[in-house]
């Protein structure tokens, strides 16, 4: 890790802005600390946040600069990014709301089973129906974009799953409520872990498979634990998408000068959440084809009559959801949903066909 000068840690200890010696005086030089779970050479940082940030930079002059704290590297787990970002010890996180249960109810609405097609669609939906409803779950903090990951499969180590009665028996990791509850009505016992926790559980027998998006296959050598993934059938949804945010301090994003605030809305919002859908439909899944199938992996895909037995089994789940975001206090859990399908559809007619 770089090592800081005192001055500098000293300004970190006071504040999460590190102002350098500018140029001039009327133009400091913002540095900001950027942290996620996983490995610097993720996708995710590789080719997500790297890119982004190197684009910032350029057009602030070289007045925006980034440090990133890839896996976990400011201390705490995955599940605290989300305090991380609103108590200023990061400036901006990459993070999983849904590791915090409960607290982001309405973000999870795009992560329900069998909601989304496209990832690039899908986030693009998700940035406007969080701007028009979500802004009590993001209060304290500034979004930067809101993204899916690709759709999430199901990887096991022994067996392969061809259909419903394969999954009696098995443990099988899940990123949040939303996943438990899924796993669970199609017969299987989710074990709920962040990812990083995912290979040593793998290894160690502690599960006998995961549910995980291809993204994280080359990050955790998941290829390399595991023997099967099922898919599902080409065209219907994805059995379900993960729900990322990137997320600023709001002190750090008010106390910028506002010409640096304009840089920062100019490459953020829907078209950055676009960008970040687009490389995780595209990009990851052929990378972890890829993987897969040069350790001699057996890739299936289900039929739709499958699937559609899948989609009938967990739409309770969805039922759910209604139920938990009324008792949250928000009115007609029922129509929020429908406005939720309502902008993935649109988003998904816009793509080339």
């Amino acid at each position: 890790m770089l090592k800081l000068p005192k001055a500098l840690l000293s300004l970190f200890a006071l504040g999460s802005l590190a102002l350098h010696a500018p140029a001039q005086a009327d133009e400091p030089v913002v540095t900001l600390k950027l942290a996620h779970f996983l490995p610097a050479h993720s996708v995710t940082q590789a080719d997500f946040l790297k890119p982004w940030t190197e684009k910032v930079t350029e057009e602030s002059n070289g007045r925006i600069q980034f440090q990133f704290y890839p896996s976990m590297q400011l201390g705490g787990t995955p599940p605290q990014l989300v305090d991380q970002v609103r108590d200023g010890v990061a400036d901006i996180v990459w993070t999983l709301p849904g590791y915090t249960s409960g607290r982001f109810p309405l973000t999870a609405a795009f992560e329900l089973p069998f909601m989304s097609r496209s990832s690039e669609a899908s986030s693009q939906a998700m940035w406007d129906f969080l701007e028009k409803h979500g802004q009590k779950e993001f209060a304290d903090m500034h979004l930067l974009a809101t993204h899916l990951t690709d759709g999430a499969l199901v990887h096991t180590t022994d067996k392969p799953i061809k259909k419903m009665a394969d999954f009696r028996g098995l443990k099988l990791r899940a990123a949040n409520r939303t996943a438990t509850k899924t796993i669970s009505l199609l017969g299987a016992t989710p074990v709920a872990m962040p990812v990083p926790q995912v290979p040593e559980a793998l290894s160690k027998g502690v599960v006998d498979g995961a549910v995980l998006p291809w993204d994280v296959v080359p990050a955790l050598k998941l290829h390399e634990l595991v023997k099967y993934h099922t898919e599902t059938a080409p065209g219907m949804p994805a059995l379900m998408h993960t729900a990322l945010v990137v997320a600023m301090n709001k002190n750090t994003y008010e106390n910028l000068p506002d010409d640096l605030k304009k840089v920062i809305d100019n490459n953020s919002g829907r078209a950055l959440s676009r960008e970040a859908g687009r490389i995780w439909d595209n990009q990851v899944v052929e990378t972890g084809h890829k993987l897969a199938e040069s350790r001699g992996n057996e890739i299936y895909v289900l039929s739709p009559e499958e699937q559609a037995k899948w989609m009938k089994a967990t739409s309770r789940v969805s039922e759910g959801w209604i139920e938990e975001v009324e008792d949250k206090g928000y009115e007609n859990g029922e129509a929020l949903l429908e406005d939720a399908r309502q902008l993935i559809e649109h988003y998904n007619a816009q793509l080339p066909r």
